[in-house]
């Protein structure tokens, strides 16, 4: 064997040795670059965390399928498969994922899988298509289904707020598809349940007696129903993660405030749906009632914290419905929905991983929410009324009768009304100064920490409406009338999501990708040049290197046979 041929030989087997070295090595060894200015192809703290707990490996089914899918949503579609893979390759089990069509199963299994998908809340979307036939709906399920060898779960990824652009909604849905992702995961391999409190024995709940409560956050979370007066302590309420006070109708002793002030200033996360004005709505019919202010105890308490529910009724120009008798045909009741600016449907949102991208949230009688001074406290609003809005100070008139007539948008002068807050930072108790309530030891009194609270001035938010038809209660957010589900469900999981864990995966939510649009204008005048760019560019250049190949070749071998 020559020498040239030797070491030809060895070129080759160092070639392949350094392959098989790479190989093992990317084995072993996984890491990923990402140039991209939003890091969209990285992963936070958190998600990692989560993906450092699966055992097993995960499959998704991707129900965003259908034939000639428009252009934004074929980027959804492309969004949610770079996500999978870039789960997968931070995983440290495989993530596999298919398309399945909810349409497209056999008859017998579709209406099962359609109302299991619904209970994920991933609802279909009536979609409409260019076709050569002309526009077509079609039917389309933007979500997925995430399942392990035992479990499975389910997210929708279509969602945003009311007013936004179809450019804006989708860009929306594609920044949040990290944490519906990472959150669907956690469902899956974490079953343990946080513990939630609902206070009752003050005319709470009375609605759907906590149907709502319970039935959104069934999963991650177990409520029990707590009664102030059997707790010996403030430690006896820190078990729970979080305690909701929910519309209450009767007064607050000084004892239960000084309870719930201790469980705040011991790091406690407390969150307060309730009422400035009590209306009693089934006094509404002829000459109607009079919403009257209350005084439920809870003032001094949420005054100190830094926020003041007031005693008025906020009337909203983007209003829902009441449906109201409007007689007989024949021996039928006639049902009539009309507006009620009482029925706020706020729309817009704080850019917060609590509230970013939900939809329209209805509330029903919500009061003003002023804020004063605290502090040390950090006031975020999280929820605002639209551009026509006004304020009707107690006593309110509320009477089904004044629905007759459209409303004067002249007298609705107000705007981005905050309805809902969040209150973070260090809070001084309400007891400093003051005399321990009779029966608590004073060594334990606590006169400031770091809690969370939030406020709202509507204590029936996370109350379920009841079905005109059997008077069951319904899913939180679904009005019986309209056919419709409201954001209540998703803000109050959202709301959960990130007093229990502010710094874990509902951060994810923060994200944010630019919409970069092409200017339509150059597109129009330079499409031909840019064409002709991408088209015959590759091809000359690939002429012009051979070119130079055959004239190195060329000179290279004319010199040797001189």
């Amino acid at each position: 064997m020559s020498l040239s041929q030797k070491n030809r030989w060895r070129e080759w087997l160092i070639l392949l040795a350094g392959l098989a070295f790479f190989i093992l090595l990317s084995q072993s060894l996984r890491f990923r670059i990402d140039f991209t200015e939003e890091k969209r192809y990285s992963l936070s703290p958190a998600t990692e965390e989560v993906l450092s707990q699966i055992t097993e490996p995960l499959h998704v089914d991707i129900l965003l399928v259908g034939d000639d899918l428009p252009g934004g949503m074929r980027r959804l579609q492309k969004s949610l498969e770079e996500t999978i893979r870039t789960f997968d390759s931070y995983s440290p089990e495989r993530i596999t994922f298919s398309y399945l069509d909810p349409l497209q199963v056999p008859q017998e299994e579709q209406e099962e899988l359609i109302l299991d998908l619904s209970e994920y809340g991933i609802n279909p979307t009536n979609l409409f298509v260019n076709q050569n036939s002309g526009q077509q709906s079609q039917l389309i399920f933007p979500g997925f289904l995430l399942s392990d060898s035992e479990y499975e779960t389910g997210a929708l990824i279509l969602k945003g707020e009311q007013g936004m652009t179809q450019d804006q909604i989708l860009n929306q849905s594609i920044e949040n598809l990290e944490f519906e992702f990472s959150h669907a995961i956690q469902k899956l391999i974490d079953p343990a349940a946080n513990s939630l409190a609902m206070i009752v024995g003050h005319g709470e709940l009375a609605e759907d007696e906590g149907y709502g409560l319970v039935e959104a956050l069934d999963g991650n979370n177990e409520l029990f129903k707590v009664p102030l007066e059997q707790a010996q302590r403030a430690e006896d309420l820190m078990n729970f993660r979080v305690i909701f006070v929910q519309g209450p109708r009767e007064s607050y002793s000084e004892r239960e405030l000084y309870l719930l002030d201790q469980y705040v200033m011991r790091g406690g996360n407390l969150v307060v749906s309730m009422d400035g004005v009590a209306v009693d709505i089934s006094e509404a019919g002829g000459e109607g009632t009079l919403a009257m202010p209350v005084d439920l105890g809870l003032d001094n308490l949420l005054f100190r914290y830094g926020v003041r529910v007031n005693k008025d009724l906020i009337q909203d120009l983007n209003f829902g419905y009441y449906p109201v008798m409007a007689g007989n045909f024949g021996d039928q009741d006639q049902m009539v929905p009309l507006p009620w600016p009482f029925f706020v449907q706020a729309g817009r949102m704080q850019d917060h991983p609590v509230t970013k991208g939900l939809d329209v949230i209805s509330f029903r009688f919500v009061s003003s929410i002023d804020t004063v001074k605290a502090d040390g406290v950090q006031k975020t609003p999280l929820i605002f009324s639209s551009d026509f809005t006004r304020t009707l100070p107690a006593p309110v008139r509320v009477a089904f009768s004044d629905m007759d007539q459209p409303p004067e948008v002249s007298r609705f002068g107000e705007k981005n009304l905050p309805l809902a807050y969040l209150l973070e930072g260090e809070f001084t108790s309400l007891f400093k100064n003051r005399f321990v309530p009779e029966g608590f030891d004073t060594n334990e009194f606590k006169e400031s920490g770091s809690g969370k609270v939030v406020v709202i001035g509507d204590g029936e938010v996370f109350q379920s409406r009841r079905s005109f038809v059997d008077g069951a209660p319904l899913t939180l957010g679904e009005d019986p009338f309209n056919q419709i589900t409201l954001a209540n469900r998703l803000f109050l999981r959202n709301l959960v999501q990130y007093l229990v864990d502010p710094e874990g995966i509902i951060v994810s939510r923060t994200r944010s990708f630019k919409i970069r649009p092409l200017n339509k204008v150059k597109v129009a005048e330079q499409k031909v040049f840019w064409q002709s760019i991408n088209v015959l560019g590759p091809v000359l250049i690939l002429v012009v290197l051979g070119l130079l190949i055959t004239y190195a070749r060329k000179s290279r071998y004319s010199k040797k046979s001189v």
